[in-house]
């Protein structure tokens, strides 16, 4: 189990006595594990400082392995790649985060050593971080589906389950939260088959008039390739809606280009979503039905395999999202090291449209570096600061982001009502935080 200590960190001047204040807040509410809580005795939004603000991060961790148990067995030990990663997450001290490919466990086993042997201990000189709150579940990766959903005449594959993984969990996700969060409004769309949404984008077979899939398995094949979850957390903030997902990576397929479309609709969840589409398709795995309601503050959280210009993925895929009237419209998060990385690497690199100073994937010459990763909230907040972890080589964690080949990407948040003040703008190369000049 996480231990109990709550620790909760607020960025601005507070008032005299404000911390304390909110701490026995969270401490009346009790420890949680899931989520499983009833709400806090008075609310977090109405104790908060009017200029404070809320760091949320999207991290594709890498922390997943072959075996059934591997990541567990690897936490068990002091697992190298593990602790990197818990050091980067302490060095840049999100309120909430999102871990990508992140194994499951039905136990919840690797979750709890991963928070109290990594992330409760100091990892290569940083300080602990307590996420006393977090909410896991099942993902469609490696679940078995019984059909031969690759077409290679076997039904035990990888390929064959509703989501591409050697095991069940594996590249699951993982969210974690100095908050508590609202478990009987959890939404999750694990189960949401494909052929549902409107206007699916069902593959075809290239030159022929059929499609690449049967009828049967068209039929049953789900759309999320790991889940899609709407997590509501009650934050200083006000109450706050984490969209989260994974969508396949939209390559490792043919001409028929099964994965892209795929990847198209699963960003296309999201887009229907959020326009608040109340037909019977859009039924949740609780049975409740229809989008989120119009103006429910949000942020959406997740390596979403999909750039704006570059990459695999199909034209407009992540376009759709980032263009959809309710996220904000910010300038993206950036690093230095990014532009520094694309030119080393060469390749691919060299012909991109794309800014690299925003790519948050070091995915080398073949494939090219790319903007995968988002934070993307609604309109009910500001950017005050942002950046893409990504230190120089003599900086602090230049070594750490090299177990994961994505880079955190993290935000500070302010309500869009909340008082401005004149500030430097910009962040330090790196996209490091604690050297970031606040943007006002």
């Amino acid at each position: 189990m996480p231990t109990t200590h709550q620790q909760v960190t607020f960025r601005g001047r507070l008032p005299a006595g404000f911390a304390a204040l909110v701490v026995g807040v969270l401490t009346a509410c009790g420890p949680s594990e899931h989520g499983d809580l009833p709400s806090p005795p008075a609310t977090l939004a109405e104790l908060a400082p009017p200029t404070m603000s809320l760091r949320v991060a999207t991290y594709n961790t890498s922390l997943n392995d072959d075996a059934p148990g591997g990541l567990i067995r690897r936490l068990q030990g002091d697992d190298v790649h593990a602790g990197k990663i818990a050091a980067v997450l302490q060095h840049v001290r999100p309120d909430i985060v999102l871990l990508n490919e992140f194994d499951y466990d039905a136990d919840h086993r690797a979750a709890d050593l991963f928070q109290q042997r990594f992330l409760n201990r100091g990892q290569y000189g940083q300080s602990p971080i307590d996420y006393p709150h977090r909410y896991l579940a099942p993902v469609n990766t490696g679940l078995p589906s019984g059909l031969d959903i690759d077409s290679d005449g076997h039904t035990d594959g990888p390929g064959d389950a509703w989501g591409f993984g050697r095991h069940a969990g594996q590249y699951g996700m993982l969210l974690l939260s100095r908050f508590p969060l609202d478990a009987t409004a959890v939404r999750t769309f694990q189960n949401l088959r494909w052929s549902s949404l409107p206007g699916a984008r069902q593959p075809r077979q290239p030159g022929a008039s059929k499609d690449w899939y049967s009828s049967d398995i068209w039929s049953q094949l789900r759309l999320s390739s790991k889940s899609h979850w709407d997590v509501p957390i009650e934050t200083p903030l006000g109450r706050l809606h984490v969209l989260a997902s994974h969508p396949t990576p939209p390559v490792f397929d043919g001409p028929e280009k099964r994965n892209a479309l795929r990847n198209f609709d699963e960003i296309r969840l999201w887009v229907e979503y959020l326009n608040n589409t109340q037909d019977a398709w859009l039924t949740d795995d609780q049975g409740r039905q229809g989008g989120l309601p119009e103006q429910t503050s949000f942020v959406l959280l997740g390596d979403q395999n999909a750039d704006p210009v570059d990459g695999g993925s199909i034209e407009h895929a992540i376009v759709q999202l980032l263009s959809h009237p309710r996220v904000l419209d910010y300038p993206a998060p950036r690093s230095t090291q990014g532009r520094i990385a694309a030119e080393r690497a060469g390749g691919s690199n060299l012909t991109q449209q794309g800014d690299p100073d925003e790519d948050t994937g070091n995915f080398g010459p073949r494939s090219g570096n790319l903007r995968v990763d988002y934070v993307l909230p609604s309109r009910q907040f500001r950017v005050v600061n942002s950046g893409v972890f990504w230190p120089a080589p003599e900086q602090i964690g230049a070594d750490w982001v090299t177990v994961s080949d994505h880079r955190l990407v993290w935000l500070d948040l302010q309500a869009e009502n909340a008082p401005q003040r004149a500030s430097s703008a910009g962040v330090a190369h790196g996209g490091d935080p604690t050297t970031a000049q606040t943007q006002y």
